[in-house]
């Protein structure tokens, strides 16, 4: 399968923001990388914008990942903020 590479906003609400979605993603998929490339993060909901790379399965599978443990995932629309 090829390798990609993809640019996702990340958003945790409802507690979320104080759990380690993105290290359960990490160490459950160690061969996908990710970038956070801006984050604001306040009490009640985190926002950040992350750029994925790995071959595309693996890539989709973490994404799975973070939806399954309550993360939103929204893609990143022209990818100005996050260029890369």
């Amino acid at each position: 399968m090829a390798a990609i590479t993809r640019k996702c906003w990340l958003t945790f609400e409802s507690g979320h923001q104080n759990e380690p979605c993105l290290w359960k993603m990490a160490t459950s998929f160690p061969e996908v990388v990710f970038d956070i490339r801006q984050a604001s993060v306040q009490k009640d909901i985190g926002i950040m914008a992350v750029l994925f790379s790995g071959e595309e399965d693996q890539v989709d599978a973490a994404i799975d990942l973070l939806i399954e443990q309550g993360v939103k995932v929204d893609p990143v629309e022209g990818g100005s903020l996050v260029a890369g």
